[in-house]
């Protein structure tokens, strides 16, 4: 078992700002690599490609577990953060699967307070678990964790409950805190101002989610140390594959010319870098 969580600390310490990239498969990781330093196995990303449904509690864990590993094997220096939702349901199956994640080679988790069935964390119609079930849930993890990176979020709606929570997963030994569904870049100030100053802040953003778009650089400006950026490759392959669907249909059949578009070469080429060089 490999250091990673401390490897995402160093990340963490060695930069300003850091962005979480969502990613739902491992071919979308493949291409990120190039980019980024940092994956998040994105649960909406992961739902949608997996079994073709919404972010509503589908996902087995043993599914998330055998993704990781895979992820692990082709990309063994990236940092890959994982969304184990509400830790599956129950204190010691979520126990089970962060010793599990952690031994295939995850650098964090994010753990919510949401009751299931859930939804993702911009839709309405959200409803959270009492605040000592998610803090003996929260326990089990850290207890259970041995360099595991554990980010605790809420889910709340209410801007004083969601500080008052994430400060008792702050105080509770969380490596960092997430408040859900953030509206503004305000807002993001406010979190930040009523948390203590050494609480590592994450925000999660969303194309067509609550909050509207907003630099690193202005994000970083207010204490934000993490950026979750959940769907960005889910809905790039949503539009490229509709336009490109539409496009052959409409011309009966032929196939665009190579030059103005991803080659057969091309995408080889990305494949057979993630081989082992043995």
């Amino acid at each position: 078992m490999g250091n990673y969580g401390s490897l995402f600390r160093k990340e963490i310490s060695d930069n300003a700002i850091v962005p979480l990239i969502g990613i739902y498969d491992a071919f979308s990781a493949t291409l990120v690599k190039n980019y980024f330093n940092s994956i998040f196995c994105s649960g909406y990303g992961f739902s949608a490609s997996r079994y073709g449904l919404p972010d509503e509690g589908f996902i087995a864990w043993q599914d998330m577990v055998s993704y990781v590993e895979n992820l692990r094997s082709i990309l063994p220096e990236m940092n890959i953060i994982v969304d184990i939702d509400d830790g599956y349901g129950d204190d010691k199956i979520a126990r089970e699967v962060v010793h599990r994640l952690e031994n295939v080679g995850a650098s964090a988790v994010i753990l919510e307070d949401q009751r299931r069935p859930k939804k993702c964390g911009h839709l309405p119609g959200k409803d959270i678990i009492e605040r000592a079930d998610y803090l003996r849930r929260l326990d089990a993890v850290l207890n259970t964790r041995n360099d595991l990176f554990v980010i605790a979020r809420t889910d709340s709606t209410e801007i004083e409950e969601a500080i008052s929570r994430v400060n008792d997963f702050h105080n509770a030994g969380a490596d960092a805190i997430l408040v859900e569904g953030l509206g503004s870049y305000e807002s993001v100030k406010y979190v930040r101002n009523n948390i203590p100053k050494e609480a590592l802040l994450v925000v999660n953003l969303i194309a067509g989610g609550k909050m509207g778009p907003v630099s690193l650089d202005k994000l970083e400006e207010c204490g934000v140390n993490l950026v979750v950026y959940s769907t960005p490759c889910l809905f790039a392959a949503h539009e490229a594959i509709k336009d490109t669907m539409e496009n052959l249909k409409e011309s009966n059949g032929i196939l665009p010319s190579k030059e103005s578009n991803i080659s057969l070469a091309e995408s080889n080429q990305v494949l057979t870098e993630n081989l082992k060089k043995y």
